[in-house]
């Protein structure tokens, strides 16, 4: 027999779909105090949530004639017809959250208009609706939700630990704090405050709240605008040297939404190629403004997934963003010395107050601009009050003098021009340190252990990885030539025979016209057999037998057959097996040759690998290391 289901049945399946965990509490409260447009909003929840959860804003309120109906399901301020799903700009827009958590719940709200003399105070339990009464209470909401579950014990019986759950709640809250950083989001869990942004309207100081001085220092702004797309992206992408082994810490915001997308995902780890070690990601924390119309939010219950009508130029652009934004930053490691206390203790949330200034967000870009000069990501890196004064000191005392006893690399001396200020000091030339400004102008003090170069330029020490540089320089002459068709071949003498395997002979055969295009010659001999008679004149190594057996071992994928994408990668890898090795000591004409290679990289700070090239030591870290200054 078919029954007609009971509202409150119907209510409790529907709730189902959009609250399945206190975390899914949390976050519609928030994107509905988000788009009240508050610009203080606190998060307070018990036993992750569970027993508790309270968000009040300052936003515009909820008017008293409105109050029953906004309970409603399917009851929104956000849409008035059908063509409004075009077009949506704010974080809700279903009607579903409010209903469906009061479902499931022990709800109460209280609000109150701007203009208003009084409040109103709402309670609904378990779907039953009470009484609207008259109360005192500040311009806002507030929305208290109490023993969620409590109605469905099954629901309940699949929570995680009280931790778990807070833990779900923190992160939702992080990203509303990062994509809206004019807005001030407090968290407190079980008394203790978690997230307290200060909503200064600056997405570097909310990242530097939530995420600490470490990973705010390692930074690189972006602001990209692809009119021809419609897209415009900004943010921050962070240098590889704070790459994590998980992919979370991928964040990007649509239209200021937190979304998850694997176009997006696959273009900023394809924009990070070879700048990241393997099962290595990077963090980033990108807006993508767009046109409502060219993609789809009410794709899914949680709103989290989107669908663009154009993957491709989506794909471009955030690509492009990050590629752009790391060659335009020079990604060399910094060492430092050990800190003997974390100036940032991991719980601490008042405001940095040597590093950000107090500027009032009153429309003048020349003081946001000098503001935000001060923050990561910029032409100049995060710098504490102690090494500002270090560093003018010590241009007084030194003038960044040239001295004309010490050799220089590659012999130039510095030109008038190039040393001498408008004020009449002498200073090296600003420039990256892998730059034709810099290169003539290193100290070469010598080599160590037969693999690293140990290099004087400006205020710093730089040590250069021989190996991991040589590496770098054969993967991306060959990988360019590769693009560019323009591979020749050494021949070898005596030529190779290869007496290869069952398989190993399958994958040569089918993929020769491969080989040949990379500057393989090889003939086949008969049977399994074949004659090397030629290799790529980049990579005269590959002549060894054992290097190119590894390499036709290395080719086979799991299904026993390789792409010519996948012959191409394995081959560019090889270019460690054909780099120097360490122990191996080098003159400096060689030396001067190898860098010269390097300055015409695009990525020179990371071997294909993703391990860097250069570590820089600057003489402000030596100082700390033997406590000139303390």
């Amino acid at each position: 027999m078919i029954r007609l289901l009971s509202k409150d049945t119907i209510d409790k399946i529907a709730a189902g779909e959009v609250i399945d965990r206190p975390e899914s509490v949390a976050r519609e409260l928030l994107d509905n105090a988000i788009d009240s447009g508050a610009d203080r909003i606190s998060l307070e929840i018990r036993k992750g949530g569970t027993e508790l959860i309270r968000v009040t804003d300052n936003g515009c309120g909820i008017d008293a004639s409105d109050l029953e109906t906004a309970f409603l399901r399917h009851a929104t301020s956000k849409l008035r017809d059908a063509s409004d799903l075009e077009h949506i700009r704010s974080l809700g827009f279903r009607g579903e959250a409010l209903a469906s958590i009061c479902a499931v719940s022990k709800t109460e709200i209280i609000t109150k208009t701007k203009g208003s003399l009084t409040g109103s105070r709402y309670e609904i339990n378990g779907g039953t609706s009470g009484e609207i009464t008259e109360v005192g209470a500040p311009d806002g909401t507030t929305v208290i939700v109490r023993d969620l579950f409590y109605n469905v014990p099954a629901r309940r019986a699949f929570l995680r630990s009280a931790a778990t759950e807070a833990a779900y709640i923190t992160d939702t809250a992080e990203k509303a704090a990062l994509s809206h950083p004019e807005i001030a989001i407090t968290l407190i869990s079980d008394g203790r405050v978690l997230i307290n942004t200060l909503g200064g309207g600056r997405l570097s100081e909310a990242i530097y709240m939530i995420y600490g001085k470490e990973v705010t220092e390692q930074l690189i702004k972006v602001d990209r605008s692809f009119p021809d797309a419609g897209i415009s992206i900004s943010g921050y992408i962070g240098k590889p040297v704070i790459a994590r082994a998980r992919r979370d810490l991928e964040i990007c915001f649509v239209n200021r939404r937190y979304i998850r997308s694997e176009i997006i995902r696959r273009a900023i780890e394809d924009g990070y190629e070879g700048y990241m070690m393997q099962h290595r990601f990077p963090f980033t924390v990108l807006s993508l403004d767009m046109v409502p119309e060219k993609l789809d939010v009410n794709v899914h219950p949680k709103k989290m997934e989107v669908r663009f009508s154009d993957d491709a130029s989506v794909y471009d652009a955030v690509f492009r963003t990050v590629r752009e934004g790391l060659r335009e930053k020079e990604l060399i490691v910094e060492a430092k010395a050990p800190a003997e206390k974390d100036p940032m203790p991991s719980e601490s949330h008042g405001q940095p107050e040597a590093i950000f200034s107090e500027t009032e967000d009153n429309g003048d870009e020349a003081e946001e601009s000098r503001s935000e000069d001060r923050l990561p990501g910029h032409v100049e890196p995060f710098e504490e009050t102690a090494f500002k004064e270090y560093k003018e000191a010590l241009n007084k005392k030194l003038n960044y003098e040239v001295r004309e006893e010490r050799p220089l690399f590659g012999g130039k001396d510095p030109s008038p021009e190039d040393t001498v200020s408008p004020e009449g000091q002498q200073k090296l030339p600003p420039s990256f340190f892998l730059s034709d400004k810099a290169v003539p102008y290193f100290r070469m003090i010598g080599q160590i252990f037969g693999t690293y170069w140990i290099i004087e330029y400006e205020d710093s020490m730089y040590l250069i990885d021989q190996h991991a540089a040589h590496e770098k320089v054969n993967y991306e002459r060959l990988l360019r030539r590769l693009r560019e068709k323009d591979i020749s071949s050494q021949y070898i003498y005596p030529p190779i025979m290869l007496n290869l395997g069952v398989n190993e002979a399958r994958l040569v055969g089918e993929h020769l016209e491969d080989f040949t295009a990379l500057g393989f010659e090889l003939e086949h001999a008969g049977d399994r057999d074949y004659i090397v008679r030629a290799v790529p004149s980049d990579l005269p190594e590959l002549s060894r037998k054992d290097l190119l057996m590894e390499m036709i071992d290395s080719l086979s994928e799991e299904n026993g057959r390789a792409s010519s994408e996948s012959l191409k990668d394995k081959l560019a890898s090889m270019s460690c097996k054909a780099a120097v090795k360490g122990n191996s000591y080098l003159s400096e004409p060689e030396m001067k040759k190898l860098i010269e290679e390097l300055l015409t990289l695009d990525n020179p700070y990371n071997c294909p690998h993703g391990r860097p090239t250069i570590v820089r030591w600057s003489r402000y870290e030596l100082d700390k290391m033997f406590r000139r200054i303390v």
